[in-house]
């Protein structure tokens, strides 16, 4: 089985879709009867690296527009089994590859960009077309349906995977408790980009909610990871409401890091309203931090509706607060029900929806190591 992977970004990016095309790309790989896996990324942030053997990514496909569709073009020539396209605004590229043949298009809903009409005419309609499409989380699967009517048989769930031997349950990291002046403290963090078109992450709620969190919980204070140009105005409204002292900004932060950063809080919140998934929960619960998830979006899903972590409405004040006294009160230790997000599971639900959308081809679960592979 041949695929062709049309991704906005993947190894080499940076961010959840990244990550998650990452996974998608790696698990494709460890089925033996996937072949190959030609990947054209429209952005490249970074040297990719760890590629498996199997992968062909054609990197001058980042050097922009005109450059991404010259290897589409060139790809419609060739043979592929399946095409798997990660976000519904590369669904005309997509088709474009697949003219020359009936190839199976697998499209990928990830979040905010599938819960309404895109406003493009033809994206929309080859949404609908699509001979597969895979949903990060039964919220994104929910609000995709409520525009586009696709039968439910044409639509499968590949939630997020959580590589858990990356993170474990460890001390707070002393270097960090002294980078940010943390000793005694009880720490409550969010971890996200600060981008002024994303401002539904729960951050302006957590921060109005200090003060009333503080008078519960005298030694707390709010860590603020990520950077973007919402940063200066999170900074002036910090300042503002005199909350300098228990709000700080940690900025960007390392993925050596990250782990850390996880072992640091105390708790861990996102209660917003736009995450298609939140696998930013996940990496916490996989150092035993408690965590609070909104109700409102794809996080809900993260937590399993609860099982694993504390799950709040950002809407109400109070139901956030008791979210988060509630998971303060709770023991650091990583829930076994976590392993439903394993990768291990991620690989054997992507071998199930392969079949499922692309059948001509049977795809069987490879237990060997993956190779790097080559870039062209």
């Amino acid at each position: 089985m041949k695929i062709l992977a049309l991704v906005p970004e993947a190894h080499g990016g940076f961010g959840g879709i990244a990550v998650y095309n990452r996974d998608l790309v790696d698990a494709c790989c460890e089925l033996s009867r996937v072949s190959e896996l030609k990947l054209l990324p429209r952005v490249l942030r970074a040297d990719p690296a760890d590629l498996p053997a199997k992968v062909d990514m054609v990197r001058t496909a980042a050097d922009g527009l005109a450059s991404f569709c010259k290897e589409v073009a060139k790809a419609a020539f060739e043979h592929h089994d399946a095409i798997l396209c990660s976000h519904l605004h590369l669904l005309p590229f997509a088709r474009m590859a697949a003219l020359r043949r009936r190839t199976p298009i697998i499209g990928v809903l990830y979040g905010v960009e599938a819960w309404n009409p895109t406003g493009r005419f033809l994206v929309d309609r080859l949404a609908r077309e699509c001979d597969g499409l895979i949903a990060i989380s039964e919220f994104t699967r929910s609000r995709f349906q409520q525009w586009a009517h696709v039968p439910e048989s044409r639509i499968g769930l590949l939630p997020n995977a959580v590589h858990a031997s990356r993170y474990g349950i460890g001390p707070k990291p002393a270097y960090l408790v002294e980078r940010y002046g943390l000793a005694g403290k009880t720490v409550l963090l969010t971890l996200g980009r600060l981008d002024a078109q994303e401002r539904q992450k729960g951050i302006d709620e957590l921060i109005e909610l200090m003060p009333s969190l503080v008078s519960s919980v005298p030694a707390l204070v709010f860590l603020i990871a990520g950077d973007g140009d919402d940063r200066p105005r999170l900074e002036a409204k910090v300042a503002e409401m005199g909350l300098r002292d228990r709000v700080k900004f940690a900025g960007r932060i390392s993925e050596d890091e990250k782990a850390d950063h996880y072992r640091l809080c105390d708790v861990y919140s996102m209660a917003g309203r736009q995450e298609g998934f939140g696998f930013v929960f996940l990496e916490a619960l996989a150092t035993g931090a408690p965590v609070v998830a909104s109700e409102l979006d794809g996080s809900r899903n993260a937590v399993l509706d609860g099982k694993l972590g504390e799950v709040a409405n950002p809407d109400h004040p109070e139901s956030l607060k008791a979210a988060i006294i509630r998971a303060l009160a709770k023991p650091r230790v990583v829930p076994e029900l976590l392993d439903y997000f394993s990768y291990e599971n991620f690989v054997k639900r992507l071998d199930e929806l392969l079949h499922r959308f692309a059948p001509a081809s049977s795809v069987t679960l490879n237990a060997g190591l993956l190779k790097p592979g080559k870039i062209l």
